[in-house]
């Protein structure tokens, strides 16, 4: 989702997923899917860039909003370790 300002300076959060077009009237009206319209204070660029950035920021796995899993990282004991082929058998 990425987040934008209504004409009224509220914030908002889209799924731009749903975006179907963006153009600029003189206002960026954003129409969704739907045939919903949105009427934003960012420019038609503004909205693309924040587009490109989440998409980008889903592909290389991270993200501002990435919470990572509890553990994640961590070492467990229990967890058993792959042996590589130059390490000798500890048995």
């Amino acid at each position: 989702m990425i987040q934008l300002t209504r004409l009224n300076n509220s914030r908002l959060a889209v799924n731009c997923d749903l975006i179907k077009y963006v153009e600029q009237s003189p206002d960026t009206v954003i129409t969704l899917l739907s045939g919903e319209k949105l009427l934003v204070r960012e420019t038609t660029e503004q909205v693309i860039e924040r587009v490109r950035d989440f998409r980008r920021s889903i592909l290389t796995g991270g993200g501002p909003s990435r919470v990572p899993e509890p553990g994640f990282g961590a070492s467990h004991s229990s967890c058993p370790r792959r042996q590589s082929a130059e390490e000798p058998d500890r048995g």
